[in-house]
C-alpha cells in the first residue's frame, strides 16, 4: 500500500478527501493529515509517505520553499498541489520543483483521481527501474532552490547569533539535508558560510574609520574579540588592524 498525506489548512478538505476518494482502488491508505506546513513536515518525516496531496497557501508557509525542500530532501516523493493561488508563474515553478500536478480549488474528483493515477503510475515505475533523467532533473533544481534561498537567508541574518536549525527550518528541510546541499553547491560548510558573509561585510565597515574594531566584530555578529580576530585573519591572512590601515592608505 502506499502511504498518503493529506495536508490542508481547511479541515473539510481534509475530511472530504479522506471520506470520498476509494483510496483502496489506488492501492492507497491515509498514513496521516495536518492542518499546516509545519506540521506537514513532522508528519512527513515521521511516517515517510509515498504521495503528499497538500495546500501551499497556508499562513506562515513559504509554499514553494516547502515544495523545494521536500523534493530536495525526499526526491521520490509524489505531490500533488491542491490550492486556490491562482498564479500561473507560480505553478509553472511548482512544476518545475518537481511537483506531479497542480490543481485548483475546487478540483472535481475526476481530476484528483486522474492525479493519483499519474502518481500511483510514477511510483511503480521507480520501483521497476531507476530514477529518470526527468526526475533528476526536478530534484536538482529543488536543491539548488533550498541552497539559494539559505544562502540569501545567512545573508540576511548574520548580524545575530544564527544556527544551521533555523536555517534549515526556514527551508523546510533537516538540518542534516541542508548541511549535505551546502557542501554539494558551495563546497563550504556552515559556519564557513556564515563567516565568509560576516567577514565580507566586516570589511566594508572597517573602511569607515569612525568604528572601533570591536564595534565592527559586533555589528556583524561576532561578540567574542578574538574569535573575530581568528576568522578575519584566517579569511584574509592580514588582521583587521592592518586591514583597514591598508584600505585607508
Amino acid at each position: 500500500m502506499y502511504k498518503v498525506i493529506l495536508i490542508d489548512d481547511e479541515p473539510i478538505i481534509v475530511e472530504g478527501l479522506t471520506r470520498v476518494i476509494g483510496w483502496e482502488t489506488y492501492n492507497c491508505d491515509i498514513a496521516g493529515t495536518a492542518s499546516d506546513g509545519n506540521e506537514g513536515l513532522e508528519v512527513i518525516r515521521e511516517k515517510k509517505p509515498d504521495i503528499i496531496i497538500t495546500d501551499i497557501s497556508m499562513p506562515e508557509i513559504d509554499g514553494l520553499t516547502m515544495i523545494a525542500g521536500l523534493k530536495s530532501e525526499f526526491p521520490d516523493l509524489e505531490i500533488c498541489i491542491l490550492t486556490g493561488y491562482r498564479e500561473f508563474e507560480y505553478a509553472q515553478r511548482a512544476i518545475s520543483l518537481g511537483v506531479t500536478r497542480f490543481l485548483l480549488k475546487p478540483s472535481n474528483m475526476g481530476q484528483i483521481e486522474e492525479a493519483l493515477e499519474v502518481m500511483t503510475g510514477n511510483l511503480k515505475k521507480k520501483n521497476i527501474t531507476a530514477s529518470d533523467d526527468e526526475e533528476q532533473k526536478g530534484e536538482d533544481t529543488a536543491s539548488s532552490f533550498i541552497v539559494k534561498n539559505a544562502l540569501e537567508y545567512i545573508d540576511n541574518n548574520f548580524t545575530r547569533k544564527l544556527t544551521l536549525i533555523e536555517v534549515a527550518e526556514k527551508t523546510y528541510v533537516s538540518q542534516w539535508h541542508l548541511s549535505k546541499l551546502l557542501n554539494r553547491y558551495t563546497g563550504k560548510n556552515f559556519s564557513e558560510l556564515l563567516n565568509h558573509a560576516r567577514i565580507k561585510r566586516a570589511k566594508e565597515l572597517l573602511e569607515d574609520p569612525a568604528l572601533r574594531i570591536g564595534d565592527v566584530a559586533e555589528q556583524v555578529g561576532f561578540f567574542d574579540m578574538a574569535h573575530f580576530s581568528r576568522v578575519f585573519k584566517k579569511q584574509t591572512g592580514v588582521s583587521a588592524n592592518e586591514y583597514r590601515n591598508t584600505t585607508l592608505g
